[in-house]
């Protein structure tokens, strides 16, 4: 993109875009339950994991190659069933650095939110 030299932005729009790489790093914007967010946290986190899937893969990365994970849930309460569908996915051996905390989300519906830092495979 014009005047980002060294920035690759992926699904750019108005607001935000979904994906930023800058020297062999991904960065993700915060994803959510955009199909189903009336699910319940397990239906929602696979939901947003399958998100990261996506975008990682398009990126050139994958789960092996997370960096730093930041999670938001509206319901700290929460945490043990979304840990279920998180242990479930992420690659054993490469758990990265996470946070969890209880945040207000921008949507009432949505119970999730998960920003993701990665290196690409190639890198």
């Amino acid at each position: 993109m014009a005047g980002d030299p060294g920035i690759e932005r992926l699904h750019v729009g108005k607001r935000l875009s979904e994906v930023a790489i800058a020297g062999g790093t991904v960065y993700l914007a915060g994803q959510v339950p955009e199909n189903e967010p009336e699910a319940d946290i397990e239906g929602q986190t696979r939901e947003v994991l399958g998100h990261i899937d996506r975008l990682l893969l398009e990126s050139g990365s994958s789960k092996q190659h997370l960096l730093s994970v930041q999670i938001y849930l509206k319901d700290i309460t929460e945490i043990g069933r979304m840990n279920a569908v998180w242990d479930a996915w992420v690659a054993p051996g490469h758990t990265p650095p996470r946070a969890t905390v209880q945040a207000a989300l921008a949507d009432p519906r949505w119970r999730i939110e998960v920003v993701v830092v990665a290196r690409q495979a190639s890198a």
